[in-house]
């Protein structure tokens, strides 16, 4: 079954819907691969302008699936298609969004989230491992305040914190006016002329591909690092048994 829904174009938008709610939408190898695909497909569309990356259910993306975890290869592969897709990525987001989700987030060139129980976190060190592969797209967009802060204690925040510092490009608000903020976006993008588009692109996204050329492999080898420790091992068991972890004080 597709765990990434495809939508026909309507006047040159495609929507990719996340539609894996029972693991909340989690990075596994199958939804890695799907997005990927469906990516590739919609960049070689001469009739798709942009492309909308959604979700079903509760939350955008819970991070990686433990039980089921993508090749990190494939994820950093897949973060960079995102950035490098010659069409505009927008992101629509109503719910829930937790470590590797955010990394989808920062790859995507335009982000709106709203509604009563949008929030985001970086929990990782709250299992034991850091959120290495996805400071490709982070850090280069983040208030480094606010990248420090949220890196290293986890907190959860909401959608006003989340525009404030960089991580969104809109908050719709708790009343969920996504669609409304969306409109001019998207009637923006079918108004653009496609080259030139694709151009603009590239020189807004040329600071995050130029991270991903000089620091992907290392920030790939402190993630197998940190998801081999005896840290990540504990804090993985924990989270699915649901427990506490021993560290935690």
């Amino acid at each position: 079954m597709a765990v990434v829904l495809v939508s026909e174009p309507d006047r040159g938008i495609v929507t990719l819907t996340l539609d894996s709610p029972a693991n909340r939408n989690a990075l596994s190898a199958a939804l890695v691969g799907e997005l990927a695909d469906a990516l590739a497909e919609s960049g070689r569309d001469d009739g798709v302008r942009a492309v909308v990356l959604t979700h079903t259910g509760s939350t955008f993306c819970a991070g990686a699936d433990l039980r089921e975890p993508p090749d990190p290869g494939a994820f950093v592969a897949l973060l960079r298609q995102l950035v490098e897709l010659p069409k505009p990525v927008v992101a629509r987001v109503r719910g829930h969004v937790r470590a590797g989700g955010l990394g989808l987030l920062g790859a995507c060139d335009i982000a709106v989230a709203g509604g009563p129980d949008v929030s985001f976190a970086l929990t990782e060190v709250h299992i034991g491992v850091v959120p290495a592969v996805i400071s490709l797209t982070l850090l280069p967009r983040l208030d480094a305040r606010a990248a420090s802060r949220y890196y290293l204690t986890g907190e959860r925040f909401g959608g006003a914190e989340a525009a404030r510092i960089g991580l969104v490009s809109a908050y719709a608000g708790a009343d969920d006016g996504v669609g409304v903020v969306l409109e001019p976006v998207l009637e923006g993008l079918r108004k653009a002329a496609p080259g030139a588009l694709a151009d603009a692109k590239r020189l807004v996204t040329a600071r995050v591909l130029d991270a991903f050329d000089k620091e992907a492999d290392a920030l790939v080898a402190l993630s197998a690092h940190r998801f081999g420790s005896a840290e990540a091992k504990e804090g993985m068991e924990a989270f699915l048994e649901r427990r506490e972890r021993s560290w935690a004080l």
